[in-house]
């Protein structure tokens, strides 16, 4: 860097006002209004102050929304680093700088305040507005994202491909197996865009893979539809590896008449001592069996969640 440039940057620092903003945006980024509030200073004159110190390249900036966040840049160069030291021991004394540092606290109380507000205002109907921002899968889609990349998956009962390909990006193979060819034609498209997801033709009782070819197995709401469910049970049990876990999602007991007529079902659910009798004469150990709770949308049967290890 010439001498002349670092003199202007120098003679950038030598006005106390903008050494006092620096100061502030080393801490946290803030508007022009929050730094109007915290320095006492109106807008035009923050405003000014502002842009010298960007020209200077002693800020970055960003916008969000209608709003533009300021902070100290996070890239400089060593001359920029010492002189900033030198100066930033100077300000950090001025009385006013400890005065800034109280406002600077009740500016982002502030911000707390508002955050407050607006979860005391929405809090009966948080869930629907985080669904209209997120959509209603966030949570699934984080608790996928704790699974191990390394995993091979069985979708046992994949139906037309809706949890393998949920699946797909977070593990290294997805193996796709059902018994309906039109359900399999309607999972190849959906997975037409997850190179890593494997279909494959074949009945639960008796599934089309090796002994110990996968680390983790789902059977989702296809039990119900086995004839023989602990023939199906140990079948998984044989494809997977030691250590590997089955996950059952199906229907707890239920009465409903229309459910076997309309849509071919032929079990009405199943009680926890059944399954877990099932999967312990399979030879699973670790056997867990949890109801899940409603979903105020389902107009089915209420659900539960069993697993167990190899």
């Amino acid at each position: 860097m010439t001498p002349t440039v670092s003199l202007d940057r120098l003679s950038t620092l030598a006005d106390s006002t903008r050494s006092r903003i620096l100061l502030v945006l080393e801490r946290h980024e803030m508007t022009v209004s929050e730094l109007c509030a915290v320095l006492q200073l109106p807008q035009s004159t923050v405003s000014r102050h502002l842009k010298v110190l960007g020209d200077d390249g002693w800020l970055d900036a960003r916008s969000e929304g209608t709003s533009r966040f300021y902070r100290i840049a996070a890239a400089s160069d060593e001359w920029a680093d010492r002189l900033w030291a030198v100066v930033r021991e100077r300000v950090v004394a001025l009385p006013l700088a400890a005065q800034d540092r109280m406002r600077e606290e009740a500016v982002l109380a502030g911000r707390r305040s508002r955050s407050r507000e607006f979860f005391a205002t929405v809090a009966g109907e948080w869930e629907v507005v985080r669904s209209e921002l997120y959509g209603s899968r966030l949570d699934l889609h984080i608790a996928l994202a704790l699974l191990d990349s390394r995993l091979v998956v069985g979708d046992l009962g994949c139906g037309t491909g809706q949890l393998s390909a949920l699946l797909a990006p977070h593990v290294a193979r997805v193996v796709s197996v059902d018994a309906s060819s039109e359900m399999l034609l309607a999972a190849r498209e959906r997975v037409a865009a997850c190179p890593n997801v494997a279909l494959h033709l074949g009945d639960l009782e008796q599934l089309p893979l090796a002994d110990g070819s996968l680390d983790l197995a789902t059977l989702s709401l296809a039990l119900h539809y086995v004839p023989d469910p602990s023939r199906a049970v140990a079948e998984a049990y044989r494809v997977l590896r030691p250590g590997g876990r089955l996950v059952v999602v199906d229907m707890m007991p239920h009465d409903r008449d229309d459910l076997p007529q309309r849509m071919g079902h032929a079990w009405r659910g199943f009680a926890q001592p059944k399954v877990t009798e099932w999967l312990a004469q399979a030879g699973f150990g670790d056997v867990r069996y949890t109801p899940l709770p409603p979903d105020e949308s389902a107009r089915g049967p209420a659900l539960f969640a069993a697993s167990g290890r190899t």
